[in-house]
């Protein structure tokens, strides 16, 4: 009876990666001819290249970035403390990444390069008016900041973990990391970005990689639970709509669209564009996949860190970093554990430096100040990292709190851009509709219901509000008409 579960576990997985491959070849080309995609269109960094942030790149290293930019913690550990909903995790993160995310992600790209490689706010306003550009502005500014807190604070507290023999506490280690951000956001994007990212892009392969092979190897059950209805959260969370708030970068993220430009302004054809941003996604699917399979598959087993015995659930329930500690040196051995957690450090990194990046861009399209040289970058970069050490001092779970429900609402209103772009052009924007529809409900519903966020209401209220939203967002939609400024 052991064998038939085993492979029933390891079905169901490879299963799921199916379909997100599939995804990217039907509906990611559906999507492709659903925008109408002009072959010939020259690419910003071939029409106007600068040497700084417009640069012409090879493609291998520009996917690279960019999955390295947008897979920050959120498949890891979104992936993990959405587990602990049960195996409907496995459903969120496949449907929502073909269906919602690689589908956002993609088509706000592919906005980015007909419009020059303009950032985010700039598409928006485009289609939705100055008054959105200006909001959209404070709001990808707010959320990129949030970023750049987050991806310091919780690799720092890694690294720290890490190496406790080291003479460097968790702000020494905080401090290096911004170091490095300033770098990265200051200098020119193939100076140190587009050097180091391959070797971060190795470990996080050997991350990915090592705990597929790790899982049976060391004799766990894969998937031994696949009762898809049953709700089994420790602390008694509904899964509606949590679930998609604590699995966002596996599914869909508003904080790719953020980063999406940087990358489209270093691509040299725009036909490459839907294996890059559309590729890119589902690969972060598949990272968020397999640490959602280790997660469940680890559920009931008990560890000991600290010498208190403590089940993997309970123990993500607690602290998600240590958690994932524990899983890597437990599937992955001591000296594998460490490559495997430097792979999930990068994960963070790897976002946060661009982050800060897309930031000071942003804020250099706001203000309409030159950034070719190094005087006008410093004159936006001081004062963004200024704001993020005043940022870091706040209670850290206020700050992680707000960035999930803000990056969820940025991919709901990317959407809405979406589908106003597609009607306007009289395209199917039915592609993006329900999509657009779902993240509306999901985002209203959680600040509602959320005690955390929110102001508490019960879910069924908070639901039936969330619904009416929607709803009237859909009739504005279908009955107003405006022209793309």
């Amino acid at each position: 009876m052991v064998l038939p579960v085993i492979m029933l576990g390891l079905t169901v997985f490879i299963l799921c990666a199916l379909a997100l491959a599939c995804g990217y070849f039907l509906y990611g080309r559906l999507a492709e001819r659903v925008y109408g995609l002009n072959p010939h269109f020259r690419m910003p960094c071939v029409a106007r290249p600068d040497g700084v942030d417009y640069v012409p790149l090879p493609t291998w290293k520009v996917f690279l970035i960019q999955l390295l930019n947008i897979a920050g913690l959120g498949p890891v550990v979104g992936a993990v403390s959405g587990c602990l909903f049960g195996p409907i995790a496995l459903l969120w993160i496949v449907l929502g990444c073909i269906f919602a995310g690689a589908l956002h992600d993609f088509l706000a790209a592919l906005m980015s390069a007909e419009q020059g490689g303009s950032n985010l706010p700039d598409v928006m306003g485009s289609v939705m008016g100055r008054s959105a550009r200006v909001f959209m502005n404070l709001m990808c500014v707010f959320l990129l900041l949030m970023v750049g807190v987050v991806f310091t604070l919780l690799p720092a507290g890694m690294l720290e973990g890490l190496f406790p023999t080291l003479p460097l506490a968790k702000t020494a280690w905080a401090g290096i990391i911004l170091l490095y951000y300033f770098l990265a956001t200051i200098l020119p994007i193939q100076a140190v970005i587009g050097r180091i990212y391959p070797i971060f892009g190795a470990l996080f392969l050997f991350m990915a990689g090592g705990l597929v092979i790790g899982l049976p190897l060391s004799g766990y059950e894969i998937l031994p639970n696949l009762n898809f209805l049953q709700n089994v959260h420790p602390a008694g969370l509904g899964i509606w709509p949590m679930i998609f708030v604590t699995i966002a970068c596996g599914a869909i993220s508003g904080f790719h669209a953020t980063q999406s430009p940087m990358m489209v302004r270093c691509l040299r054809d725009v036909r490459l564009m839907r294996r890059v941003f559309y590729g890119a996604m589902i690969v972060e699917g598949m990272v968020a996949l397999i640490w959602a399979v280790v997660g469940l598959s680890l559920r009931e087993v008990i560890f000991s860190p600290g010498g208190e015995s403590v089940s993997f659930a309970e123990l993500t329930l607690r602290n998600p970093s240590q958690a994932i500690n524990e899983a890597c040196r437990v599937l992955l051995g001591h000296a594998g554990a460490i490559i495997a957690v430097l792979g999930v450090i990068v994960l963070a990194i790897t976002s946060g430096d661009t982050a800060m990046r897309s930031c000071r861009l942003m804020m250099a399209d706001l203000l309409h100040l030159p950034q070719r040289n190094m005087v006008g970058r410093l004159a936006l970069a001081i004062p963004l990292f200024v704001l993020v050490y005043i940022i870091s001092q706040i209670d850290f779970s206020v700050i992680w709190r707000y960035f999930g429900w803000a990056n969820q609402t940025l991919a709901c209103l990317t959407l809405w851009c979406i589908s106003l772009y597609l009607r306007n052009r009289n395209r199917m924007f039915w592609i993006s509709l329900p999509p657009a529809l779902l993240m509306t409900t999901v985002c209203v519903c959680y600040l509602l219901h959320s005690a955390e966020c929110g102001i508490g209401l019960s879910v069924q209220l908070a639901t039936t509000l969330g619904l009416s939203v929607s709803a009237f967002l859909l009739v504005l939609f279908l009955v107003c008409r405006r022209k793309t400024v």
